[in-house]
């Protein structure tokens, strides 16, 4: 009797599927000290516990981009082991911050499914929940994965796409019990730039670069236990390429937009999110960012901005499609998403 797990295949899944993914995972400042090591990470709300305690929550989080990662990588076993591409995101929201001590655990639900017209593979819809150990869900979201199947001839399931929201409205956004921003102090956030600042329709060339290295992606897959074999097995693509993460890819843009958006604090929403194209070693991330939208909050001196945050590797700032309208070949991520900013 085998006792390895080969991973799911395609026609492993079934519609309204639940599955409780191993292993939960205590969180400690281990990983806030690594994430900031892996990225220039430096929102002050993250850094600081004096600086969170001045805006009303008990000490700084866990940084939001890595609470999902720890989130996102106990579903990798059971979702995307088998995985050609993760394709994109939408539903995702932070509800509960997560402290240094909090344990995580996972579980997905299959919300669709779609067979590839070439029969080989197929897309996989899930909507994944992460909560702590007090039962609480700190965040959930959507994802759909290109899977291949095991035997080309299994039948092809019913297609199912779900219906999914394009964008969370203010009122689906969660702020945390107890932030306020009423008395921030903008010197040691390290930008003066406010809520007020920013206009719908404006753009952002966050200005910096950071060339991807082997051993850095895979230090930050591995902390992330995130063991999907594109990432590490370079036999499994034709050209011999292991895939960056694509989480790697959102954290050093969303690390790199500090410069132009460092008071857009805690990430609490994810409308959409494509990579675009992939990416590799020796490729250098830049980022830019469209302000799409701007809401009030109920919390003191807090205002939520939807921004688009697209990374590249090269070609000129403010490009996203061509005129075919897909996206141009140097375009990474084109990530969609809500954050919290002192008004």
């Amino acid at each position: 009797m085998a006792k390895t797990n080969p991973g799911r295949f395609f026609e492993d899944y079934r519609v309204g599927q639940v599955i409780d993914h191993a292993v939960p995972r205590t969180v400690t400042s281990g990983e806030r000290a690594l994430y900031h090591a892996l990225y220039p990470a430096r929102h002050a709300l993250y850094s600081s516990d004096e600086f969170a305690r001045a805006c009303g929550l008990p000490e700084s989080p866990i940084d939001d981009l890595a609470a999902f990662h720890v989130v996102f990588g106990k579903t990798v076993p059971d979702i995307s082991l088998n995985a050609v591409a993760n394709l994109g995101y939408a539903e995702g929201r932070w509800l509960t911050p997560v402290y240094a001590g909090d344990t995580l655990r996972s579980s997905s639900e299959v919300i669709g499914l779609k067979q590839n017209s070439n029969g080989k593979s197929g897309v996989v819809y899930v909507r994944t929940t992460g909560s702590n150990q007090r039962g609480e869900t700190v965040m959930e979201y959507c994802r759909w994965v290109m899977v291949r199947k095991n035997d080309p001839d299994a039948p092809a399931p019913e297609t199912v796409i779900p219906d999914l929201k394009k964008v969370l409205t203010p009122e689906d956004l969660a702020v945390p019990q107890g932030l306020n921003f009423d008395n921030y102090d903008f010197t040691l956030a390290g930008e003066p730039h406010r809520w007020g600042d920013y206009q719908v329709g404006e753009t952002i060339d966050h200005v910096d670069g950071v060339t991807i290295e082997e051993a850095e992606h895979m230090m930050a897959t591995r902390l992330w236990q995130n063991t999907s074999k594109v990432h590490f097995d370079a036999t499994i693509r034709p050209d011999g390429q292991r895939l960056i993460y694509g989480g790697h890819v959102i954290s050093m843009a969303r690390a790199l937009s500090f410069n132009g958006l460092g008071n857009a604090q805690m990430i609490v929403g994810l409308n959409a999110g494509a990579h675009a194209n992939p990416c590799f070693s020796g490729d250098t991330v830049k980022a830019w960012t469209e302000v799409l939208d701007k809401a009030d909050t109920p919390a003191p001196g807090v205002g939520a901005v939807r921004l688009r945050l697209v990374a590249t590797k090269g070609g000129a700032p403010f490009e996203l499609k061509g005129e075919d309208g897909k996206y141009l070949p140097n375009v990474l991520l084109d990530l969609d998403y809500w954050a919290l900013m002192p008004q």
